[in-house]
């Protein structure tokens, strides 16, 4: 959820952290602060808005300094204003913390701390993390890093934290569990940021801090890291940081999220290479290559994951029981973690997370490690908790996703398990050899495909003057394109604020078809399949109601085409692939509709990208 960005060397703090800071504002934008080490005291700058706001307000201000921490917030306790603002700061003022997560016994903490005569000035659970920190400090006598190591130790919930000392200038100390950090080594210069985007222009040698990790960073010195528990020093170990600043760049769009939706040839053609060789008739994916055999004598696989990703592992649920013939569950890694479920030892779950941070799947990871299962992970970055949580997994190769609203993420996702249910088909004999030719060939083709569809953007535009002032709509779909409709529905209420429904086609019947009158859109996913005839059939109902029809068909058809109101054709492929292209004009749409309405498609309100608290 919010972004952590810091930095400590002998350049100017400022231009760094708050560079940082936009491009880490897609992980909350409530509001947003910084901390600077100037001397013996601390320079605070905070105020409610986006970190525009912040870089206005900071303008005619002191600040020069060359060590700083950073926030931009998500609110998660206390509303977003300036009081409730990070960084938060110690009642004598030489403590300064910013913090992402969440202190679950926060309230049992303020109440003892209050007794002891602190004020709190905000209503966040981060304010009594300064003040716990200080009273051990001034208590104890120690160190400032023992003093949070101690700290932390009586702490429940989740963080990342860094913390900035008028003591100690220079000095920052870092602490991480449950939340993602990461420390980018320059020429005796340190950066920190929740992910790489505000590191990746200095320097590609990073240290991802592990749960349990309480790091100290100075200027001129040697990186430490010790564990919260025992304060045993820990070596540190640096990786190659794969992300390019190109990456990150809007590259001429207008937003993030429609250059998203255009890279998504590109990143499924990555997401396939190395793993998809048609000329070799091969199918293989390194990451899993050790667990292929316990996943073909699997009981079941569970598949967790939470918004976009869930919907990608509804896709899968079709393709794992149709050519590899293994029962699926598909869960919500939010329900998954506090049902008490029955895992056995011979099942395998799939946890899906397009970050590698979603608090409730890691949670979700940890209860089937703990029963015993096999845990595979398909993430997108690099480093992240879910990669290194699992006992195997695929990346996807989608590059950064910046812009709030999944796209390409959702499609990767598709194609790396699309890859997964094929690979273990083949080595079960649960496929025939032709349609196992069949579904490779296509799913080489389909990033032209995608292309093709993309070169409708302007009817797509065009269509969706048409229904920018809806207050309602509903997708429908059958079979594998029912998630299809799901995640068409979610992308238009999470960046145009219209309400939306997705349903199996036959299920409207059974209520929402109660909502359907001349003022109701009903966006129908009719593409060749086995169920098309149904569908038809499902239209009928809607026109019979005066419903106002959207339908994505298949290129060359008439039948539905002549029976809607608006209509985009797709290119043909095998069924089984049909969302890697279906899904396609609806996130067009809900662009373009967004777009239409004003809103602010790349940081819609109230949502986070990286959902890192529950």
């Amino acid at each position: 959820m919010c972004g952590i960005v810091a930095y400590t060397g002998s350049n100017e703090a400022y231009p760094i952290l708050i560079k940082g800071l936009k491009r880490l504002e897609y992980r909350g934008y409530d509001s947003a602060g910084v901390a600077l080490s100037q001397g013996n005291k601390i320079g605070l700058y905070k105020c409610r808005g986006r970190v525009a706001d912040l870089d206005l307000f900071c303008s005619d201000k002191d600040i020069k300094a060359c060590a700083g921490i950073a926030h931009t917030r998500w609110a998660t306790h206390g509303e977003p204003n300036t009081q409730n603002a990070h960084p938060h700061l110690s009642e004598d003022g030489k403590i300064a913390l910013i913090h992402n997560g969440i202190v679950e016994n926060y309230l049992v903490l303020k109440k003892e701390l209050m007794s002891r005569g602190y004020k709190f000035q905000s209503n966040t659970d981060t304010e009594v993390l300064v003040h716990l920190i200080q009273d051990i400090f001034v208590k104890e006598q120690v160190p400032l890093e023992e003093a949070v190591r101690i700290a932390l130790g009586g702490v429940v919930g989740t963080y990342a934290l860094a913390i900035l000392s008028a003591d100690n200038p220079g000095q920052i100390i870092l602490a991480k569990k449950g939340s993602p950090l990461l420390i980018g080594i320059g020429d005796n210069e340190y950066y920190v940021g929740s992910d790489g985007a505000p590191i990746v222009e200095y320097t590609k040698k990073v240290v991802y801090l592990e749960d349990g990790d309480v790091a100290v960073v100075a200027p001129q010195k040697k990186l430490v890291i010790r564990n919260i528990n025992d304060n045993a020093k820990k070596r540190p170990y640096w990786q190659k940081l794969e992300m390019n600043l190109e990456q990150l760049e809007k590259d001429g769009f207008e937003h993030y999220m429609l250059k998203e939706i255009f890279e998504q040839p590109k990143a499924i053609r990555d997401s396939m290479r190395g793993r998809l060789n048609v000329q070799k008739d091969v199918v293989s994916l390194g990451g899993i290559i050790e667990y292929e055999t316990k996943m073909m004598n699997a009981r079941r696989f569970i598949i967790v994951a939470c918004g976009t990703s869930y919907h990608a592992g509804l896709v899968a649920e079709y393709l794992f029981e149709n050519i590899a013939r293994i029962p699926v569950e598909v869960e919500y890694a939010s329900e998954f973690r506090y049902r008490n479920p029955l895992i056995y030892e011979d099942d395998v779950i799939i946890a899906i997370s397009q970050s590698g941070e979603t608090a409730d799947t890691i949670a979700a990871v940890e209860l089937a490690k703990r029963k015993g299962a096999t845990v595979i992970g398909i993430c997108n970055v690099v480093g992240s908790t879910l990669a290194r949580a699992t006992n195997a997994g695929s990346y996807t190769h989608a590059g950064p996703e910046i812009g709030v609203a999944s796209t390409k993420a959702f499609t990767a996702q598709v194609t790396v398990l699309t890859l997964m249910a094929l690979s273990i088909a083949r080595k079960k004999g649960t496929l025939a050899l032709s349609e196992y030719h069949q579904i490779i060939g296509c799913l080489e083709d389909i990033p032209e495909k995608v292309n093709e569809i993309l070169q409708l953007d302007d009817i797509i535009k065009d269509i969706s003057t048409h229904f920018v002032n809806k207050r309602n709509a509903i997708y429908l779909g059958r079979g594998v394109n029912y998630p299809v409709a799901l995640e068409g529905a979610l992308k238009l209420k999470e960046i145009s604020y219209i309400h939306a429904e997705g349903y199996p086609s036959a299920e409207m019947k059974h209520g929402p078809i109660a909502l359907i009158d001349e003022e109701m859109p009903v966006i129908v996913l009719a593409t060749e399949q086995e169920t098309y005839e149904k569908t038809v059939s499902n239209i009928q109902e809607v026109i019979a109601r005066k419903g106002r029809i959207i339908s994505i068909v298949t290129k060359g058809d008439t039948l539905v085409k002549e029976m809607s109101n608006y209509c985009i054709e797709i290119p043909a492929t095998t069924e089984l692939l049909t969302p890697l292209i279906s899904c396609i004009p609806l996130q067009l749409l809900a662009y373009h509709v967004a777009v239409l309405r004003g809103c602010n498609v790349d940081k819609p309100r109230n949502l986070a990208k990286s959902v890192s608290v529950e």
